[in-house]
């Protein structure tokens, strides 16, 4: 249940006089409940209210200036978007586009302080059912632009032959199972936190469990090097290695792009590859990937250049 705040506690958080609460309940909308006799308003309402009634918004983010040829994405690591980087390199001659792995975390971050011009993020919402927006919402003032750049399935990466038996989330618990870890603020470190808590297993309790690497490939690395048994990744690095692959889940791996930076050159250059053949050619080199979302318009709907009509739940989960 959403928190619900007195009125006592709503005057605090607007920082007004409780009198003024009840002119702005009734003259102005305030989002509010009578129970039992007293007002209660819904945190999250209240927030919503303040979002539509302003005016004022920030302009492009402050922060230092961005290259006109130097492409900046930073935040989630992927094995496609490095293969997509490289192409864009060689098929671009005089621009140039880097990766900064910060984790989904910080590459939100780094996008709100104008460090990059893409962040790339997988973060799953509590609700397991969508993925991006609650944590956009909470980094920035206004919404960025969200591009899907693809989905990808996410699982257990294990030893060839899977030999500990490795089922569920829960089997990493096993005693002489021995993991490898992601660190906090990546997506992939998010779900695991997310299914432990599901099947009721502490975290701290599993062997390796501190042992981070920051990399989905080192994920892999580790176990072909067994010097872990098992550990989240993504299904292309199990394909790389010629490990096994427990699936999980897919996931949506979306870009952010802020409505300023939208149509700079080299933003407009990277999302333009998304549609190409070649593009499609490169993801079929590799396990795990699905591309029907491939480039288009997440957020907001339907605007800047996504010629898609059908609503994204109605789109293939892979």
């Amino acid at each position: 249940m959403s928190q619900l705040l007195t009125t006592k506690e709503v005057a605090k958080f607007l920082n007004i006089n409780e009198k003024m609460v009840y002119s702005l309940v009734s003259e102005k909308g305030l989002p509010a409940s009578k129970i039992t006799g007293k007002w209660l308003f819904p945190m999250h309402l209240v927030s919503q209210w303040i979002e539509a009634n302003t005016i004022n918004y920030p302009s492009a983010p402050e922060g230092p200036s961005l290259s006109k040829v130097v492409l900046i994405l930073t935040g989630s690591n992927d094995l496609l978007l490095s293969k997509v980087i490289s192409y864009y390199n060689s098929h671009f001659p005089g621009n140039i586009a880097v990766f900064g792995n910060l984790g989904s975390m910080g590459g939100l971050q780094a996008l709100r302080q104008n460090f990059c011009h893409i962040a790339s993020s997988h973060l799953v919402q509590e609700d397991g059912e969508d993925y991006n927006f609650e944590f956009a919402k909470r980094e920035f003032d206004r919404m960025p632009a969200i591009v899907n750049f693809c989905k990808r399935e996410q699982g257990i990466l294990v030893k060839k032959g899977n030999p500990e038996n490795i089922a569920t989330v829960a089997d990493l618990s096993k005693p002489g199972i021995r993991i490898v870890n992601r660190p906090l603020g990546t997506g992939t470190r998010l779900l695991l936190e997310q299914e432990l808590k599901k099947n009721a297993v502490r975290g701290d309790k599993i062997s390796g469990y501190n042992n981070e690497v920051h990399r989905h490939l080192d994920v892999g690395l580790e176990i072909l090097a067994g010097r872990a048994d098992a550990g989240l990744g993504i299904h292309a690095v199990a394909g790389l290695l010629n490990l096994d692959f427990v699936p999980l889940r897919w996931e949506r791996y979306d870009l952010m792009i802020f409505k300023e930076r939208f149509f700079d050159p080299g933003v407009q250059r990277f999302l333009g590859l998304l549609h190409e053949e070649q593009f499609f050619k490169i993801a079929e080199t590799l396990k795990g990937y699905d591309t029907a979302l491939s480039g288009r318009m997440i957020f907001p709907a339907n605007s800047i250049n996504d010629n898609s009509t059908t609503p994204i739940d109605e789109r293939k989960e892979g």
